[in-house]
Protein backbone atom coordinates (compact mmCIF):
# COMPACT_ATOMS: atom_id res chain seq x y z
CA UNK A 1 0.00 0.00 0.00
CA UNK A 2 1.64 2.84 -0.90
CA UNK A 3 2.52 5.58 1.92
CA UNK A 4 0.30 9.03 0.51
CA UNK A 5 -2.76 9.46 -1.16
CA UNK A 6 -0.69 11.60 -3.53
CA UNK A 7 1.37 8.66 -4.53
CA UNK A 8 -1.67 6.43 -5.09
CA UNK A 9 -3.79 8.55 -7.45
CA UNK A 10 -0.68 9.96 -9.37
CA UNK A 11 -2.25 13.34 -8.53
CA UNK A 12 0.27 16.46 -8.35
CA UNK A 13 0.08 19.87 -6.83
CA UNK A 14 -3.63 18.99 -4.99
CA UNK A 15 -2.29 19.11 -1.57
CA UNK A 16 -5.07 19.69 1.44
CA UNK A 17 -8.31 17.94 2.34
CA UNK A 18 -9.67 17.91 -0.98
CA UNK A 19 -6.73 16.56 -3.03
CA UNK A 20 -6.91 14.05 -0.07
CA UNK A 21 -10.68 13.30 -0.47
CA UNK A 22 -10.14 13.24 -4.26
CA UNK A 23 -7.29 10.87 -3.97
CA UNK A 24 -9.50 8.57 -1.67
CA UNK A 25 -12.12 8.66 -3.82
CA UNK A 26 -10.49 7.72 -6.60
CA UNK A 27 -8.57 4.58 -5.09
CA UNK A 28 -12.06 3.10 -3.76
CA UNK A 29 -13.68 3.54 -7.03
CA UNK A 30 -10.55 1.58 -8.99
CA UNK A 31 -10.89 -1.08 -6.27
CA UNK A 32 -14.69 -1.29 -5.49
CA UNK A 33 -14.32 -1.22 -1.54
CA UNK A 34 -11.79 -0.45 1.06
CA UNK A 35 -12.00 -0.43 5.03
CA UNK A 36 -11.31 2.73 6.76
CA UNK A 37 -8.25 1.39 8.30
CA UNK A 38 -7.08 0.86 4.49
CA UNK A 39 -7.91 4.82 4.03
CA UNK A 40 -5.86 5.46 7.39
CA UNK A 41 -3.11 3.34 6.04
CA UNK A 42 -2.84 5.08 2.55
CA UNK A 43 -2.91 8.48 3.85
CA UNK A 44 -1.66 9.04 6.84
CA UNK A 45 -4.34 10.88 8.63
CA UNK A 46 -6.23 9.90 11.87
CA UNK A 47 -9.67 7.97 11.27
CA UNK A 48 -11.87 10.74 12.11
CA UNK A 49 -10.34 12.56 9.51
CA UNK A 50 -11.61 9.73 7.36
CA UNK A 51 -14.89 9.94 8.29
CA UNK A 52 -14.86 13.72 7.76
CA UNK A 53 -13.79 13.51 4.37
CA UNK A 54 -16.13 10.42 3.61
CA UNK A 55 -18.75 12.64 5.07
CA UNK A 56 -17.60 14.58 1.98
CA UNK A 57 -17.51 12.23 -0.49
CA UNK A 58 -20.90 10.71 0.85
CA UNK A 59 -22.78 14.06 -0.15
CA UNK A 60 -21.46 14.08 -3.30
CA UNK A 61 -22.71 10.91 -4.26
CA UNK A 62 -19.45 9.29 -4.55
CA UNK A 63 -18.72 7.12 -1.99
CA UNK A 64 -20.71 4.99 1.17
CA UNK A 65 -20.50 3.30 3.72
CA UNK A 66 -21.87 -0.69 3.92
CA UNK A 67 -20.91 -2.95 6.71
CA UNK A 68 -17.79 -1.54 7.24
CA UNK A 69 -16.76 -1.20 3.88
CA UNK A 70 -16.41 2.25 2.14
CA UNK A 71 -17.96 1.09 -1.11
CA UNK A 72 -17.90 2.72 -4.53
CA UNK A 73 -21.32 4.52 -5.49
CA UNK A 74 -19.67 6.25 -8.91
CA UNK A 75 -19.74 3.13 -11.26
CA UNK A 76 -21.70 2.41 -14.55
CA UNK A 77 -25.24 2.46 -12.71
CA UNK A 78 -24.45 6.01 -11.08
CA UNK A 79 -22.56 9.15 -11.91
CA UNK A 80 -21.02 11.52 -8.93
CA UNK A 81 -21.73 14.98 -8.42
CA UNK A 82 -20.75 17.86 -11.14
CA UNK A 83 -18.36 19.45 -9.07
CA UNK A 84 -16.42 16.10 -8.20
CA UNK A 85 -16.49 15.62 -11.81
CA UNK A 86 -15.15 18.65 -12.54
CA UNK A 87 -11.95 18.10 -10.15
CA UNK A 88 -11.27 14.12 -11.30
CA UNK A 89 -8.77 13.72 -13.39
CA UNK A 90 -8.34 17.30 -14.06
CA UNK A 91 -4.67 17.27 -15.35
CA UNK A 92 -5.63 14.79 -17.85
CA UNK A 93 -9.34 16.76 -18.95
CA UNK A 94 -6.97 19.77 -18.88
CA UNK A 95 -4.66 18.27 -21.45
CA UNK A 96 -7.72 16.70 -23.07
CA UNK A 97 -9.31 19.89 -23.20
CA UNK A 98 -6.28 22.14 -24.60
CA UNK A 99 -6.05 19.36 -27.70
CA UNK A 100 -9.36 19.84 -28.83
CA UNK A 101 -9.79 23.47 -28.17
CA UNK A 102 -7.12 23.63 -31.58
CA UNK A 103 -10.64 22.52 -33.64
CA UNK A 104 -12.60 25.76 -32.41
CA UNK A 105 -12.49 28.57 -34.78
CA UNK A 106 -13.87 32.09 -34.70
CA UNK A 107 -17.13 32.98 -34.95
CA UNK A 108 -18.29 29.40 -34.99
CA UNK A 109 -21.17 28.05 -32.76
CA UNK A 110 -20.57 25.04 -30.44
CA UNK A 111 -22.69 22.44 -28.44
CA UNK A 112 -21.19 21.76 -24.71
CA UNK A 113 -23.63 18.71 -22.68
CA UNK A 114 -23.27 18.23 -18.79
CA UNK A 115 -19.90 16.98 -19.28
CA UNK A 116 -17.33 18.15 -17.11
CA UNK A 117 -14.93 18.18 -19.75
CA UNK A 118 -16.83 21.45 -21.40
CA UNK A 119 -15.68 23.47 -18.49
CA UNK A 120 -12.21 22.74 -19.60
CA UNK A 121 -12.76 23.24 -23.08
CA UNK A 122 -13.83 26.84 -22.82
CA UNK A 123 -10.95 27.41 -20.09
CA UNK A 124 -8.34 26.20 -22.55
CA UNK A 125 -9.67 28.47 -25.40
CA UNK A 126 -8.26 31.87 -25.40
CA UNK A 127 -11.17 33.91 -26.71
CA UNK A 128 -14.52 32.95 -26.05
CA UNK A 129 -16.28 36.27 -26.30
CA UNK A 130 -16.25 35.49 -30.58
CA UNK A 131 -18.02 31.87 -30.24
CA UNK A 132 -21.60 31.18 -29.47
CA UNK A 133 -22.09 28.37 -27.53
CA UNK A 134 -25.30 26.22 -26.66
CA UNK A 135 -25.71 24.45 -23.55
CA UNK A 136 -27.51 22.67 -20.81
CA UNK A 137 -25.32 22.82 -17.97
CA UNK A 138 -25.11 25.46 -15.61
CA UNK A 139 -21.38 24.98 -14.81
CA UNK A 140 -20.86 25.53 -18.61
CA UNK A 141 -23.30 28.54 -18.54
CA UNK A 142 -21.68 29.95 -16.04
CA UNK A 143 -18.03 30.11 -17.07
CA UNK A 144 -19.49 31.29 -20.66
CA UNK A 145 -21.66 34.06 -18.91
CA UNK A 146 -18.76 35.40 -16.56
CA UNK A 147 -17.28 36.61 -20.15
CA UNK A 148 -18.63 39.63 -21.25
CA UNK A 149 -19.70 39.62 -25.21
CA UNK A 150 -19.77 35.76 -25.12
CA UNK A 151 -22.94 34.76 -26.82
CA UNK A 152 -25.06 31.60 -24.71
CA UNK A 153 -27.56 29.93 -25.53
CA UNK A 154 -29.22 27.72 -22.22
CA UNK A 155 -31.82 25.02 -23.43
CA UNK A 156 -34.06 24.77 -20.69
CA UNK A 157 -35.33 22.30 -18.99
CA UNK A 158 -35.73 20.36 -15.95
CA UNK A 159 -33.20 21.11 -13.24
CA UNK A 160 -30.97 17.96 -12.48
CA UNK A 161 -28.65 18.82 -8.94
CA UNK A 162 -26.43 16.58 -9.32
CA UNK A 163 -25.34 17.29 -12.70
CA UNK A 164 -25.91 21.15 -12.42
CA UNK A 165 -27.91 20.55 -15.54
CA UNK A 166 -31.04 21.01 -17.63
CA UNK A 167 -32.51 17.89 -18.67
CA UNK A 168 -35.99 15.86 -20.17
CA UNK A 169 -38.14 16.67 -23.36
CA UNK A 170 -37.58 20.43 -23.26
CA UNK A 171 -34.09 20.09 -23.20
CA UNK A 172 -34.03 17.90 -26.32
CA UNK A 173 -36.74 19.55 -28.29
CA UNK A 174 -34.64 23.36 -28.03
CA UNK A 175 -31.54 21.46 -29.19
CA UNK A 176 -33.19 19.71 -32.36
CA UNK A 177 -34.73 22.79 -33.24
CA UNK A 178 -30.99 24.07 -33.83
CA UNK A 179 -28.16 23.10 -36.02
CA UNK A 180 -24.16 24.13 -34.27
CA UNK A 181 -21.35 23.88 -35.79
CA UNK A 182 -19.00 21.51 -33.46
CA UNK A 183 -20.18 19.17 -30.79
CA UNK A 184 -18.09 17.96 -27.82
CA UNK A 185 -19.29 15.83 -25.65
CA UNK A 186 -17.57 13.05 -23.28
CA UNK A 187 -18.96 9.63 -21.88
CA UNK A 188 -19.03 7.49 -18.54
CA UNK A 189 -17.47 4.72 -20.33
CA UNK A 190 -15.99 3.17 -23.83
CA UNK A 191 -16.58 -0.47 -24.05
CA UNK A 192 -16.21 -2.44 -27.48
CA UNK A 193 -16.57 1.08 -29.65
CA UNK A 194 -19.93 1.57 -27.94
CA UNK A 195 -20.29 5.01 -25.75
CA UNK A 196 -21.86 4.70 -22.28
CA UNK A 197 -23.85 6.86 -19.51
CA UNK A 198 -25.80 5.79 -16.59
CA UNK A 199 -28.64 7.73 -17.04
CA UNK A 200 -31.29 7.64 -20.00
CA UNK A 201 -31.90 11.57 -19.59
CA UNK A 202 -28.37 12.37 -20.36
CA UNK A 203 -28.08 10.12 -23.27
CA UNK A 204 -31.00 11.53 -25.12
CA UNK A 205 -29.54 15.07 -24.59
CA UNK A 206 -26.24 13.94 -25.61
CA UNK A 207 -27.89 12.17 -28.89
CA UNK A 208 -30.40 15.14 -29.77
CA UNK A 209 -26.76 17.38 -29.65
CA UNK A 210 -24.77 14.79 -31.40
CA UNK A 211 -27.81 14.63 -34.45
CA UNK A 212 -27.31 18.13 -34.78
CA UNK A 213 -23.81 19.26 -35.13
CA UNK A 214 -21.74 19.22 -38.13
CA UNK A 215 -18.52 18.02 -36.76
CA UNK A 216 -18.72 15.60 -33.68
CA UNK A 217 -16.17 15.29 -31.14
CA UNK A 218 -15.40 12.70 -28.31
CA UNK A 219 -13.34 13.96 -25.34
CA UNK A 220 -11.99 11.18 -23.52
CA UNK A 221 -9.27 10.67 -20.58
CA UNK A 222 -8.06 7.32 -20.37
CA UNK A 223 -9.97 6.09 -16.82
CA UNK A 224 -13.11 5.95 -19.67
CA UNK A 225 -11.82 2.82 -21.78
CA UNK A 226 -13.38 -0.72 -20.75
CA UNK A 227 -16.06 0.71 -18.81
CA UNK A 228 -19.38 0.10 -19.35
CA UNK A 229 -22.46 1.63 -18.03
CA UNK A 230 -26.65 1.37 -18.57
CA UNK A 231 -27.10 3.17 -22.03
CA UNK A 232 -25.20 3.47 -25.02
CA UNK A 233 -25.37 7.08 -26.61
CA UNK A 234 -23.30 6.21 -29.98
CA UNK A 235 -20.51 4.71 -31.72
CA UNK A 236 -17.29 5.59 -32.10
CA UNK A 237 -17.41 5.51 -35.91
CA UNK A 238 -19.90 8.50 -35.27
CA UNK A 239 -17.54 10.83 -34.33
CA UNK A 240 -15.29 13.30 -36.88
CA UNK A 241 -12.81 13.57 -33.95
CA UNK A 242 -11.77 11.39 -30.87
CA UNK A 243 -9.29 13.19 -28.69
CA UNK A 244 -7.69 11.27 -25.68
CA UNK A 245 -5.42 11.74 -23.31
CA UNK A 246 -1.40 10.43 -23.59
CA UNK A 247 -2.13 8.00 -20.64
CA UNK A 248 -4.25 5.57 -23.11
CA UNK A 249 -2.59 2.65 -23.85
CA UNK A 250 -1.04 2.12 -27.51
CA UNK A 251 -3.81 -1.03 -27.92
CA UNK A 252 -6.48 1.13 -27.37
CA UNK A 253 -4.99 4.02 -29.71
CA UNK A 254 -4.41 1.50 -32.25
CA UNK A 255 -8.28 -0.17 -31.87
CA UNK A 256 -9.41 3.78 -31.91
CA UNK A 257 -7.61 4.25 -34.97
CA UNK A 258 -8.88 0.95 -36.53
CA UNK A 259 -12.60 2.73 -36.46
CA UNK A 260 -11.64 5.38 -38.94
CA UNK A 261 -11.89 8.29 -36.89
CA UNK A 262 -9.29 10.94 -36.50
CA UNK A 263 -7.76 10.45 -33.00
CA UNK A 264 -5.84 13.22 -31.38
CA UNK A 265 -3.43 12.20 -28.17
CA UNK A 266 -3.47 15.44 -26.00
CA UNK A 267 0.19 15.78 -24.18
CA UNK A 268 0.42 15.84 -20.57
CA UNK A 269 1.87 18.91 -19.07
CA UNK A 270 5.04 19.20 -20.11
CA UNK A 271 4.99 16.80 -22.50
CA UNK A 272 6.44 16.82 -25.31
CA UNK A 273 3.61 16.36 -28.11
CA UNK A 274 0.32 15.07 -28.23
CA UNK A 275 0.00 13.79 -31.75
CA UNK A 276 0.71 10.30 -32.83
Amino acid sequence: MPSSATDQSGRRGQDGPRGRQLAIAETVIRNGSMSVEDLVSLTGVSAMTIYRDLSVLEDSGVLTRHRGQVVAVASGLHEADADFRLEQSSAEKQSVAGEAATLVTSGCSLMLDDSTSGVWLLRALPDISNVTVVTNSLLVADEVAACRGAKLVVTGGEYQAWAHSLMGPTAVRTIRSMHADLVFVSASGIFEMGCYHPYQEVVEVKRAMLDSAETRVLLLDHTKFNRRALFKFADLQEFDHVVVDDKSSPEMLSHLRETGVQVSVAPSPGGDGGRR
